[in-house]
């Protein structure tokens, strides 16, 4: 027997003895949680009777209440029990498939003996909880798998570092308690690991990469030391991987201080929601709150404006062909995006300090009780050395009792009477009712009319006083609007503003102006800080604006914030380098430059077109060269579909038929849909199933496919579409075709020639 052989014999003999562990473990977990659950159903069952109910005397109530606690309290925590024993079930049947992934063994200094580490995507330890079968992945002494080669190793704990020597790295490959590959490395992650995951198909979730994390990538999910944490990093470099292992790194490390709900994560688009849904619950950990930043934005003006999004500002611009709107279009869209902006804003709620705050009338019934005017003359009486949110506050407090004296004066109005000939039976009845709780009052009718009209009135001035306590009687739209009648020296103001003042007359407000209009609000509201998010995420970074990344500061100004992008996948027309990232903030940058999503064939295609592309370093994974194949117009469908059913025959589950626009998208799925099972990918979808999809490349950023095939190569012919061309290309795992009628692709003709194959149809 070979010492190979032999050495994977012992290796499963320990994998057989874990998993048996693990399944007693499961058999005692199932047995508990069905306990567990029984004794909190009946105690919802029988809730009522096991409580004391006396209101008779004050005494008595307090020992209801008393009662009434005492049982809620103890159904909570037999409900937590079980969700905690729950989650610990579902982690160990994951541990039953695959119990670990690594081995190390490691000599501390001034030990006896090295001692074997083995790593997964949970810890277990044995019967009598006194030895770990198998550590987290997130462990202190874990990080020395990702850190290191064998040699001179060393790890740190809470009470400082620890230091040996690795005297072993194993790596392994699991499935149903079998062990199907395993590798000796003296490198971080071993290439022939990396080889058996990367080159496998893809499925409709992103997957866990705990066990191939990489030294540069640990780096991110273990750096807790930076408020500010930027990412550069390539396409397929696994930074948005490694942000969710990150995720789950702070959950586990901070897991007395630190839940998923304080976790915030910014995607860029839907769809990724759904696509990156499967990673935490993987490692055993809730899934974080995520939303783009359009959600948030259309939430906060929900009812006040149409907003456009950003696909459609960006879909405007890829299919316009006025040369002059889009310039000036882009110039705006410049403007606004940038911190100049943000200080003209600040200049102008500064100067609102003094005068030319905007107000509505208080209309209660189609009457003024308060003009605005009124709202004005007693906003300027308060003292100017208050900031503005302050003596807003000052003023809601002013209004309120203001219409509660209104109030009260509108009970002898004859509408009231009308309103009470209305009220249905129940309402009299209440009323008969609670006058009989007042024994003085017993049979007066006149007090009975009197918490009728009480009734009436409260209820009819309830919304106006809701109006007021959210501040709606401030007239932003009004005030936005007045933003733009000022002077300012940015180039097409006079364009810019009039298009800006007839888009608010109309209730429309732009993407760039949406971000602007909030920051405006929020200071003259006084907008409370969130203090429940204590971590931001915010993928597709290189997309934000500086003025977003300020206001995003503005919100949050104590979170940290893990920043991931790619500037070659900078796709949207507003500038961003490192100085306009949070100036004067210290961030860390890092850098990630190994792609390992594609083939080194189609990495070294797409890093040929693109400024420093040579710094790019991809995956030695070999595969197909990418295919350029130029076709007629009356060819065009027909091939591609014969590319998609090649394509599925190879047994790629995931091709992308990637477009340039959304409009492009829709007429290629309108065209093939009776001959193939199609998906098309619009802005609002938000569920990633498996199969052929139509997606415009704006919409495929984070994701990636088995193939890809960019049916419309020769619409890009702008140098900047240089990026979006770059993002569609870069979202292939195995192959790519790019399809083309005309030989107008300004970026296939700069890219290195070798790189890829031609096709003439």
């Amino acid at each position: 027997m070979s010492e190979e052989l032999n050495k994977k014999q012992e290796e499963q003999q320990r994998v057989n003895l874990v998993v048996k562990e693990i399944k007693e473990k499961i058999k005692q977990h199932s047995g508990l949680t069905d306990v567990i659950g029984s004794e909190a159903q009946h105690l919802k069952q029988t809730f009522w009777e096991d409580v004391t109910v006396n209101l008779d005397e004050p005494d008595d109530v307090i020992e209801t209440f008393t009662s009434m606690k005492q049982q809620a309290e103890l159904l909570a925590e037999r409900e937590r029990s079980k969700d905690i024993i729950d989650q610990q079930l579902r982690t160990l049947v994951r541990l039953e498939d695959s119990p670990y992934f690594a081995r190390i063994d490691f000599h501390e200094d001034g030990e006896k003996e090295a001692e074997p580490i083995y790593i997964g995507i949970a810890s277990l330890m044995d019967q009598n909880n006194e030895e770990f079968l198998i550590y987290d992945w997130r462990a202190p002494i874990s990080s020395l798998y990702y850190d290191f080669s064998p040699g001179e190793a060393e790890y740190k704990t809470p009470s400082g570092l620890i230091h040996g020597e690795m005297t072993l790295k194993r790596q392994f490959m699991i499935k149903s308690g079998e062990i199907t590959a395993m590798f000796d490395t003296g490198l971080t992650i071993g290439d022939q690991m990396l080889q058996e995951v990367l080159g496998g198909q893809n499925n409709a979730k992103m997957k866990s990469i705990v066990a191939t994390i990489q030294k540069e990538q640990n780096a991110l999910i273990r750096n807790e030391k930076s408020q500010i944490l930027v990412v550069q990093g390539a396409a397929g470099s696994g930074k948005t991987s490694a942000a969710l292992q990150r995720a789950a790194f702070l959950l586990y490390r901070h897991r007395d201080t630190l839940q998923a709900s304080n976790i915030l994560f910014l995607s860029p688009n839907p769809l990724f929601n759904s696509y990156v849904s499967s990673v935490l619950p993987e490692l055993g950990e809730e899934n974080t709150e995520q939303m783009t930043y359009q959600e948030y934005v259309k939430r906060r003006l929900s009812g006040s404006f149409d907003i456009e999004d950003p696909f459609d500002q960006l879909e405007e611009l890829l299919i316009s062909s006025n040369s002059e709107h889009l310039t000036i279009r882009l110039e705006e869209i410049q403007y606004k995006s940038q911190t100049a902006f943000k200080t003209f804003i600040d200049e102008y709620i500064s100067s609102l300090s003094n005068k030319g705050l905007l107000f509505k009338d208080i209309v209660f019934k189609g009457r003024r009780l308060i003009t605005a005017q009124d709202l004005y003359q007693q906003f300027y009486q308060y003292d100017q050395a208050l900031p503005i949110p302050n003596r807003i506050q000052l003023l809601q407090e002013w209004l309120l009792k203001e219409i509660r004296q209104l109030e009260k004066k509108e009970r002898k109005a004859s509408w009231v009477q009308e309103e009470i000939e209305l009220l249905d039976r129940e309402d009299y009845l209440e009323a008969f009712q609670h006058m009989q709780k007042k024994e003085d009052d017993f049979a007066d009718l006149d007090q009975e009319e009197k918490y009728l009209i009480n009734k009436v009135v409260s209820q009819t001035f309830k919304p106006l006083k809701n109006y007021v306590k959210k501040l709606k009687y401030i007239d932003f739209k009004k005030l936005y609007r007045e933003l733009f009648t000022r002077d300012n020296t940015a180039s097409y103001w006079e364009h810019m503003k009039e298009k800006t003042i007839n888009e608010i007359d109309k209730n429309c407000l732009s993407y760039e102006d949406a971000t602007a209009f909030l920051y405006l609000k929020d200071h003259i509201e006084g907008r409370k800080t969130n203090g429940s998010i204590k971590h931001i995420f915010i993928d597709e970074a290189q997309d934000y604006s500086p003025f977003q990344f300020a206001y995003l500061r503005f919100l949050f100004p104590y979170s940290k914030l893990t920043l991931l992008g790619d500037i070659n996948q900078a796709i949207y027309w507003h500038s961003l380098d490192r100085e306009t990232i949070f100036p004067g903030e210290e961030a860390e940058f890092l850098t990630l430059t190994k792609s390992y999503r594609s083939t080194k064939q189609i990495g070294q295609f797409t890093s040929s077109f693109i400024a420093n592309g040579h710094l790019i370093e991809p995956f030695d994974r070999e595969g197909e060269m990418p295919l350029a194949i130029t076709a007629t117009e009356d060819m065009l469908y027909p091939s591609l579909i014969e590319n998609i059913e090649a394509l599925q025959q190879k047994g790629f589950n995931n091709i992308a038929v990637i477009t340039k626009t959304a409009k492009k998208s829709a007429e290629i799925y309108q065209s093939i849909r009776e001959q193939l099972t199609v998906h098309l990918i619009e802005k609002t979808t938000t569920d990633y199933v498996e199969g052929v999809q139509i997606i415009p490349a704006y919409l495929a950023k984070g994701i990636e496919f088995d193939a890809v095939i960019v049916i419309d190569a020769d619409d890009y012919t702008e140098e900047r579409e240089r990026k979006l061309f770059y993002t569609a290309c870069t979202r292939a795992m195995h192959e790519l075709c790019l399809f083309q009628t005309k030989e107008t692709n300004i970026f296939l003709k700069e890219a290195d020639q070798s790189s890829y194959r031609k096709v003439v149809f």
